[in-house]
């Protein structure tokens, strides 16, 4: 058996890891790359093997990261089963469609207005791409083997990332590896604890903060501190969020600071991103895979405004007053906060806040740095707004999390791979593995291939 690190090696984007025995091969993930333009490209190059060979395709979650190349996968040939769970796929029926309808809304946006060097510029794939590569998903619900081809089985369990994020316990010809996905926070409001799988030959557990810790500042505080300063000041707080997850864990968040009165009541909060706003409308179907009581559950969001059309965000742009405009993307690389970042960055009374990890190569990740201009549609805005970045609104584990997932193991994996981080972040926490539980570890590389 071979195991081949073809993404989320090196980097915290484009997982994909996999899995071959004999004739049958088994992808785990199928990511895109973000951030650094050597990584984008990665997405253009040809897949590593023939799309058409692969046995089936076995998603931890919905994140693009992890799931935004399957129509390329699909426009290239692939014709067999994705397994994922309930709710995944539910999340994936809107966000790769999306994903595609911004790619070609980008493509005629460059050609329009002339600033790519592509002529024409193309998108990577179309949103009718996407609504083909749906037709493969099949849901598994959380606990039950799945049989896969060549004799392989698959579990999901609870990884508390985001609704519907399972870590991947596959077993074939006598191996039991195990795939943690993105896990999540312990005590997390909304998303049950990621659960650990009690035992594994060979193990990959992300490292996405592997080498720090998201403090223990309160987040409800944090976040009414930041808010609040802007709205006394007249300003607009611009949150990047991931559509789904972020913009769900925000919406909850600020509605119990305005019940409480530690918020304003009448705050105008706005979520700009039809995606969300259509992943808050999933979350309130899936009750089993939240933590929210069915009151709760039924009115939530209920005092945030939905900005579906362009029209309407173009308007909410245009509009004075001090207000919270929660949009896509998590990380400023596409979307419609860009144009909400061009009209509010340059403005020093207001506040652009991250609440996610900021991968490198992306707006939100220089905007956190310090940058004092940022490129968007082919030119450069000033950031003279204030920038937060609120990491206890993370929905990773930190390093102490990571390894507390960890030790529910039971006993050292014969090898365990640290996967989903950037370069120092990885071997940090391996490390941190090797020295508190003797595990032996490997950092790989993209591209490396192992034997099993």
């Amino acid at each position: 058996m071979k195991l081949t690190f073809l993404g989320g090696a090196g980097t915290v984007t484009g997982s994909k890891y996999l899995l071959e025995n004999g004739n049958f091969r088994i992808l785990v993930d199928c990511g895109l790359f973000q951030g650094y333009k050597a990584l984008r490209l990665r997405n253009w190059a040809p897949f590593p093997v023939a799309p058409g060979s692969l046995s089936a395709v076995v998603l931890t979650h919905a994140h693009l990261d992890h799931s935004g190349a399957l129509p390329l996968l699909v426009k290239n040939g692939f014709r067999g089963p994705v397994f994922c769970t309930a709710a995944t796929k539910d999340l994936c029926g809107i966000m790769l469609p999306d994903s595609g309808h911004l790619q070609e809304q980008d493509a005629e946006f460059a050609n329009r207005h002339g600033f790519s060097r592509h002529k024409p510029a193309l998108p990577l794939y179309t949103e009718q791409d996407a609504e083909r590569a749906l037709d493969f998903l099949k849901p598994a619900g959380f606990g039950a083997a799945v049989a896969l081809p060549g004799g392989a089985t698959a579990r999901f369990v609870h990884a508390g990332h985001i609704l519907g994020a399972a870590s991947v316990i596959i077993e074939w010809a006598g191996r039991r590896i195990v795939f943690s996905g993105d896990i999540g926070r312990y005590g997390d409001p909304l998303m049950p604890d990621p659960e650990t799988p009690q035992d594994a030959d060979y193990l990959l557990i992300e490292s996405t903060y592997g080498n720090r810790s998201h403090g223990t500042e309160d987040a409800d505080t944090a976040l009414a501190d930041a808010i609040g300063k802007t709205i006394h000041r007249g300003g607009t707080v611009i949150v990047p969020a991931f559509a789904v997850g972020r913009a769900q864990s925000l919406i909850y968040h600020i509605s119990r600071l305005k019940a409480a009165g530690r918020l304003t009541p009448h705050l105008p909060v706005f979520l700009d991103s039809p995606m969300a706003i259509d992943a808050t409308e999933i979350f309130r179907r899936h009750a089993a895979d939240q933590k929210l009581s069915p009151a709760p559950l039924k009115n939530f969001g209920g005092d945030v405004r939905y900005v579906r059309t362009a029209a309407e965000s173009k308007e909410l742009t245009a509009q004075p007053m001090a207000k919270v405009i929660i949009s896509a993307s998590g990380m400023a690389t596409g979307g419609r906060v860009l144009h909400h970042l061009e009209h509010y960055a340059p403005e020093p009374k207001n506040l652009i806040l991250f609440t996610g990890f900021q991968a490198g190569g992306t707006r939100g990740a220089a905007m956190v740095a310090g940058a004092e201009s940022i490129k968007m549609h082919g030119r450069y805005v000033p950031v003279r707004a204030d920038v937060k970045s609120l990491s206890m609104l993370s929905a990773h584990a930190d390093r102490d999390e990571l390894l507390r997932w960890a030790k529910g193991v039971s006993r050292p994996p014969r090898r365990a791979f640290v996967i989903h981080g950037e370069p120092d972040a990885a071997d940090t926490l391996r490390h941190t593995l090797e020295e508190n539980l003797n595990w032996p570890c490997t950092v790989p590389d993209h591209g490396t291939e192992v034997t099993l």
